[in-house]
């Protein structure tokens, strides 16, 4: 065959494309081990950052991460619906967002605020734990925004199951400069102090547009994100779903009949 003829050319990028695309594919099995890892590592940072236990863009080596969350945190898997302990299931192993992707372990999400569309039959609480007691209550809580579904985590006192004692985003698509300063650390120093739940027991915080009063007397509200009204609705919507019936009521609840146990 001709070196220039179209066939050659043909032929040449196909050849080429296989060898690319095997080339990718086994990169990506290599290395699917390592991203599995990696995933497991930042979602363990993420975890001791809202916990108080390392600080935001502290530099810790992957043995250290291990070692602070493996002495500190215990998981635990729950039943969403029934609000305890999952039976025969590894907390270690458990992937919330898979399982929630999964038909056999998810159920459609009611008509919510928070545009949450499936909800995992489990879900995973961290909890703090020393000398023996139970100190903090860390959940998952995700939801839209203006432009994308917000992931993070959000500490509670466990002595009430109410205080937060933080919050954190660590994956979203909102607008740098305006919805994107859910990552601003100052905004999240505002919600340690308030306050998840009224006297009725419903979900009472909500990101207001303008300034809130300090937590010891405006308990149920955090300043609004200058510019992103949408988003801090979408953060208001989320953290309600998640602290009410369909998400980790139940759960919280017998927290409570147990003493945060």
């Amino acid at each position: 065959m001709a070196q220039h003829s179209t066939g050659y050319t043909i032929g040449f990028a196909a050849l080429v494309c296989v060898v690319c695309g095997v080339g990718i594919a086994s990169a990506a099995v290599a290395l699917a081990d390592r991203q599995a890892e990696n995933k497991k590592l930042d979602q363990q940072k993420q975890v001791l950052v809202v916990a108080g236990l390392m600080k935001a863009g502290e530099k810790l080596s992957p043995d250290e991460v291990k070692k602070r969350f493996a002495d500190n945190i215990k998981p635990e898997v729950v039943d969403l619906k029934g609000g305890v302990a999952a039976q025969g299931i590894d907390p270690i192993s458990f992937d919330q967002r898979k399982a929630q992707k999964d038909p056999a372990q998810s159920r459609e999400a009611p008509a919510n605020a928070a545009k949450v569309l499936r909800l995992p039959n489990n879900a995973l609480v961290y909890k703090v734990v020393k000398g023996g007691a139970v100190e903090t209550l860390i959940f998952p809580i995700e939801g839209y925004g203006l432009w994308s579904t917000l992931y993070g985590y959000i500490a509670l006192d466990a002595k009430d199951a109410n205080t937060v004692q933080g919050i954190t985003f660590y994956q979203h698509g909102e607008t740098p400069g305006l919805g994107g300063e859910v990552d601003n650390p100052k905004w999240k120093d505002l919600w340690p102090g308030r306050k998840i739940y009224g006297d009725k027991g419903e979900p009472q915080i909500a990101v207001v547009k303008g300034k809130a009063g300090p937590a010891e007397t405006d308990k149920y509200r955090v300043d609004g994100l200058s510019g992103a009204t949408i988003t801090s609705n979408g953060v208001t919507n989320l953290v309600r779903f998640w602290f009410g019936p369909e998400g980790f009521g139940p759960y919280i609840q017998h927290s409570k009949a147990a003493g945060g146990k």
